[in-house]
């Protein structure tokens, strides 16, 4: 698994330093981005220096380090966090969840949910319920886990006609992400999720899918549903420049046909 940055050194200079070798970006390289000098770079990752508060900002946005980290490198620094952590029921964010909940509702009959930073659901439309119709009752508990729902034995996994490959894309997505943020829950539910069981062999396809394989331009999750095959591409989006760690912590997940027969019952679903 993909290593991430230590916070075990001292002040900002060492944690900038780990960001910046994980991203692979000299320290030349990294100057320039950020209208610097690499000297001053350097002593900023010694501790010889001390980074002014929009210089940390500066060198976190040049690095694509998460909101969240941003605020870890401000305190390191001797500064006050820069971005508030709103809780999603917060009335602040009230007029973000009817948003959500418009876009997501927009998708239907396609599946569409939206994830917190442990891949928890926050929302979801009546596509993703159809979808868990039969699912094990406490798989659905809140808080519903969209990684546990897909990879568990008693979860969606024994309908996932292609599940060995969904399964290697889901971890690797996760491995990215435990890379990007220091997250032990995270860490924990990577592990958890990793040790299901795998059946030595795919389930078996659904009677009434094609004989033709359709030409897919990506990866595309096939599950049974009333004994029939569905296949879905996956888009995932977030939040340009959030300003909050809730909220830069969602992602939107889009469930999209990938073929017209998959259109087809879909809309036979739903009304």
């Amino acid at each position: 698994m993909t290593t991430h940055p230590s916070t075990a050194g001292k002040g900002v200079g060492p944690l900038l330093r780990a960001w910046r070798e994980q991203r692979r970006v000299s320290q030349l390289e990294l100057a320039l981005r950020a209208d610097s000098s690499a000297r001053h770079i350097s002593f900023v990752e010694t501790g010889r220096s001390r980074p002014s508060e929009e210089m940390v900002l500066r060198l976190a946005e040049h690095l694509d380090v998460p909101v969240r980290e941003r605020n870890a490198l401000l305190l390191a620094a001797g500064y006050a966090p820069r971005y508030p952590e709103t809780p999603l029921d917060d009335p602040a964010l009230g007029a973000l969840r009817d948003g959500i909940e418009r876009l997501i509702s927009g998708y239907e009959p396609y599946p569409a949910l939206v994830v917190d930073a442990v891949y928890d659901v926050v929302a979801a439309n009546r596509g993703i319920m159809t979808l868990v119709d039969g699912v094990c009752e406490s798989l659905l508990e809140p808080p519903l886990n969209a990684m546990r729902l897909a990879l568990h034995p008693k979860g969606l996994a024994p309908r996932i006609r292609n599940l060995r490959a969904w399964r290697g894309h889901l971890l690797e997505q996760m491995e990215r992400q435990i890379a990007l943020h220091r997250s032990a829950p995270l860490r924990a539910l990577y592990e958890e999720v990793a040790a299901y069981p795998v059946p030595e062999e795919e389930p078996g396809t659904g009677p009434e899918e094609p004989s033709d394989a359709v030409p897919y331009v990506a990866l595309p999750l096939r599950i049974e549903h009333e004994g029939r095959t569905l296949s879905f591409i996956s888009s995932i989006s977030t939040f340009n420049t959030p300003m909050d760690v809730t909220v830069a912590e969602l992602a939107i997940e889009t469930l999209l046909p990938a073929d017209p027969a998959t259109v087809k019952h879909l809309q036979t679903l739903l009304p």
